[in-house]
């Protein structure tokens, strides 16, 4: 599929991506903020997928699956970062069909694999708060190490299918992608074939690995809250509200950012529009869920503290 994909492009291979800052004051400081805000998020999920692996204390379920989930953040601002800032810098606006393709399919198979994680994330807060007594059963090592890989697996599974078919599609005119990255919806509107069939393919995909997710995820939390508010006592009630509403914060802002890009008609698409909401959730959304989980977590922050205390001199 990839090499009759590539085929049928390499007579014109490549594209321009138009980006989203010029070089006007305004502009130059929003690049540099973006630039800020992607070191933070490379170094704040760097630390959690680190912390979690060196400290012996976090190696539970819930910590797993929080560590994949920064490692999925950490791939998915590496994907299109980079490369923004090197064409911001250099003036450069190319980009050749197998970056445009690699793009494509990590952001996509990223994405979707986070919307299975999180989902997989509330099932764990789920049976951690309803069945406590069952915890270590239902959510063995196995178990929450076949949810981790069904998330990568799935996940990539769409980066695969959705970079073949967008890839064999021709391309005329000028080529110039209006957004800072190869996402999907703004290629498709260089196509000079119909893309009406994929794009009903893709709102098909996105209720599947959207809403079906965020239907797991309320079902959750409708059983934590009410096990919650029934016999928690005000330590117990404040401690499970604090990892719920962390996990919620990162459901909403990365569910509501992802429904709004891929499941509006394209009649009714903005590449202004388009472009700010996939810099919220390729580069900020990655970098708040780093630090709502470090923030508002003591386990990290102990951790952090005794990884800290190990390399003083002396120690």
């Amino acid at each position: 599929i990839f090499i009759m994909a590539w085929e049928n492009q390499t007579i014109n291979s490549g594209f321009i991506l138009l980006g989203i800052f010029n070089h006007s004051p305004t502009h130059i400081f929003l690049f540099s903020l973006v630039l800020s805000i992607f070191t933070v998020a490379f170094m704040g999920n760097t630390a959690m997928v680190l912390l979690i692996y060196l400290d012996t204390q976090l190696h539970t379920p819930m910590y797993f699956l929080l560590s994949q989930l920064s490692l999925m953040d950490l791939m998915l601002i590496c994907t299109t970062v980079p490369k923004m800032a090197f064409n911001y810098l250099s003036g450069k606006k190319y980009i050749s069909l197998a970056s445009c393709g690699t793009q494509i399919f990590f952001s996509v198979s990223l994405l979707g694999a986070e919307c299975f994680l999180l989902a997989a994330m509330a099932y764990d807060r789920y049976v951690a708060i309803c069945y406590p007594l069952r915890y270590s059963v239902l959510m063995s090592q196995k178990i929450c190490g076949l949810m981790a890989a069904s998330s990568w697996i799935l996940g990539s599974l769409d980066g695969i299918i959705e970079v073949a078919v967008v890839l064999s599609f021709s391309y005329c005119g000028a080529r110039e992608i209006p957004h800072f990255f190869c996402d999907v919806p703004a290629l498709l509107t260089l196509s000079c074939t119909n893309t009406l069939l994929f794009q009903r393919m893709i709102f098909i995909c996105c209720v599947i690995m959207l809403l079906f997710p965020v239907a797991v995820i309320i079902v959750s939390y409708v059983h934590v809250i009410r096990a919650v508010i029934r016999v928690g006592t005000g330590d117990g009630r404040r401690k499970a509200f604090t990892t719920c509403s962390s996990h919620l914060m990162v459901v909403g802002m990365y569910y509501g950012a992802a429904m709004f890009i891929y499941m509006r008609p394209t009649s009714d698409r903005s590449p202004t529009q388009d472009k700010m909401v996939s810099a919220f959730y390729t580069i900020l959304t990655p970098m708040l869920n780093s630090l709502i989980y470090s923030l508002r977590n003591k386990e990290v922050a102990r951790a952090f503290t005794k990884v800290l205390g190990k390399g003083k001199p002396g120690e």
